[in-house]
């Protein structure tokens, strides 16, 4: 097939189908009218990115408060704790006009969302009102938000921020009577709820995790590349180097750049072709995500080693050896508080693998579950991505409200293993029970097993011991004596994730003001063409073609990635034992 006709092939299948209903004939191709079209539209596009990058600033000077689209008041500041941590515990007190008195039903358990600090700020499980916070409230319980502050304390590790969520937790349960709250944790947020409720004191409130990895080792080869980047970039003494140019502070713009990193074909294409191909339609809704997603957050430098060496390389919590503090070790067996995991085959960042592989570790088969008293839930999505799990309307409409409203019925459920199944006739995700139906299906521990390369992960975790040890001793002295406060925020203001959208900013680009009143004498005579123009059916052929391309790029950089850790550590070869995966922890 010759270049012409795959690209007419590629326009065929792009163009709208009201376009191809009975009766409708296309229009003729018009270059003028497409032209002004196109014109209008980047205006409107530059105008958008210019808006982006103003509410950055704005957000920045505010001092980035939480993107709750909800009113709420602060109860506790865990920055006045003698253990401080960079973290405080909210109230929802009105949604939708409706005060705490008005929608809380008081004999329902009080529901605590902790957002990921993984490089963003908190908000992304209440920045709108079909979410996680709006589901909860909508079904009566009271709601309580953890939320955290730009900039750590000095010095901050993850025993400090247990702490605190220990004494949110408590705070919570006293104003409820003693009422055991439900834990939602999402992605990050969810192994720190997780490493709480192991603790040796114990919680006894459900712990929900959505999209938590747990099992940092698991995943499917060709498929979740993220797993091997610790080993080629030899261990945790990066995240240490940065830490230490950032003047003790590790910026979580580089986390954001690596999510961007894992599927760029989305996050630097498709997302940008999508506004410029709909501008008129997802202007608003692109900028209110944009307001999190550009929202970077900082870890201290004690966080971002215990996170990076002993989870994602080290994987002590799965095994049982992560210490916290000096008198206990987080052990998963000691949890008793029903969970529910809720993972996505959507999902690259954490795969059902890494969010339920935990299981077969700690649990040798379903009888040693059961006998452990313990009752594990899993529900999984066919498609939806990991930032759907906790922003997606139709998920939190259906999903999560699903959770919810079958809390009690886990509650009573025989210890074991259950997959959450919803039937919904409807096909409509904004009902209610019994509109659909839940179904709590038996399934065994062997079920959750995957095949992991245990024993190159474990080379891997040694070698960035040596390396970290290495760099620790002989170079991290020298650059914390050649950093300074002014060295830090200037490597902070240039990252690219920075430049790359305040460059559209009126304050750091004069032509953008041209920009703003172009986009404002244009939007009062904007006439869009037709969705089933086919000069527009051609544009976003093309645009699916360039997309195709950096995927195909993608996927074989990854490869590159699997092939060399095969070659550097010999995963895949015969060291992948079934019983590595499901040895006990000690």
């Amino acid at each position: 097939m010759n270049t012409q006709a795959k690209f007419d092939k590629l326009v065929a299948a792009n163009t709208d189908p009201e376009a191809k209903s009975a009766g409708d004939h296309q229009a003729s191709p018009d270059p003028v009218a497409y032209g002004r079209d196109l014109w209008e539209r980047s205006v409107l596009f530059m105008d958008t990115l210019r808006e982006r990058a103003d509410n950055m600033i704005a957000h920045d000077r505010a001092g980035m408060p939480p993107l709750l689209d909800f009113k709420y008041e602060t109860l506790l500041d865990a920055r006045q704790f003698d253990q401080p941590a960079n973290y405080a515990l909210l109230r929802i007190t009105e949604i939708d006009g409706n005060c705490w008195d008005d929608c809380v039903d008081e004999a329902k358990p009080p529901v605590i969302v902790v957002d990921p600090r993984a490089g963003h700020g908190p908000g992304i499980g209440g920045f709108k009102r079909d979410s996680e916070v709006g589901m909860a409230m909508a079904e009566g319980h009271p709601v309580y938000f953890v939320i955290f502050f730009p900039e750590p304390i000095a010095g901050q590790k993850l025993d400090d921020v247990l702490f605190a969520l220990r004494r949110f937790v408590e705070e919570v349960s006293a104003r409820h009577d003693g009422a055991a709250p439900v834990l939602y944790g999402n992605c990050q947020a969810g192994w720190a709820v997780t490493i709480l409720a192991a603790h040796c004191e114990g919680l006894a409130g459900p712990v929900v995790l959505n999209g938590s990895p747990l099992s940092y080792w698991a995943g499917e080869e060709g498929v979740n590349p993220m797993r091997v980047t610790g080993g080629l970039l030899g261990g945790s003494w990066l995240a240490h180097l940065i830490a230490d140019l950032g003047d003790g502070r590790f910026d979580g713009v580089w986390l954001a750049q690596n999510f961007e990193s894992l599927k760029p074909e989305k996050a630097i294409w498709e997302k940008y072709a999508n506004l410029l191909t709909n501008i008129d339609t997802e202007r608003e809704r692109f900028l209110d995500f944009e307001r999190w997603w550009n929202g970077f957050y900082a870890l201290s430098r004690e966080e971002i080693l215990e996170i990076t060496q002993d989870l994602f390389i080290g994987n002590l919590l799965e095994n049982g050896e992560l210490h916290i503090g000096d008198h206990c070790i987080a052990d998963l067996r000691k949890i008793k508080n029903p969970m529910i995991v809720f993972a996505s085959y959507g999902d690259n960042i954490t795969p059902p693998a890494q969010a339920l592989g935990w299981i077969p570790a700690v649990y040798k088969d379903t009888a040693d579950l059961k006998s452990a008293g313990q009752r594990i839930v899993y529900m999984t999505n066919a498609h939806v991505g990991h930032l759907g799990i906790f922003v997606s309307a139709s998920v939190a409409r259906l999903e999560h409200r699903a959770i919810l409203e079958s809390l009690e019925r886990i509650g009573k459920l025989k210890p074991g293993l259950y997959e959450m199944k919803i039937d919904n006739p409807s096909g409509d995700p904004d009902c209610h029970a019994p509109d659909y139906k839940v179904r709590f299906e038996p399934r065994d521990v062997a079920d959750l097993r995957h095949d992991v390369p245990t024993e190159a992960f474990e080379k891997v975790a040694r070698l960035s011991e040596k390396n970290e040890a290495f760099y620790s001793a002989f170079v991290s002295p020298w650059v914390r004596l050649m950093t300074s406060p002014a060295s830090a925020e200037m490597l902070k203001s240039m990252h690219p994730m920075r430049t790359s959208r305040l460059m559209f900013s009126e304050r750091f680009n004069p032509w953008m003001r041209l920009v703003r009143q172009t986009a404002e004498s244009i939007s009062k005579t904007r006439e869009p063409l037709e969705r089933n123009d086919p000069m527009l059916a051609r544009e976003r052929a093309a645009i699916d073609a360039v997309g195709d391309a950096i995927e195909r790029a993608r996927i074989a950089r990854d490869a590159r990635f699997e092939r060399t850790f095969r070659t550097l550590f010999g995963a895949g070869d015969d060291e992948t034992d079934s019983e590595n995966n499901a040895h006990m922890p000690s």
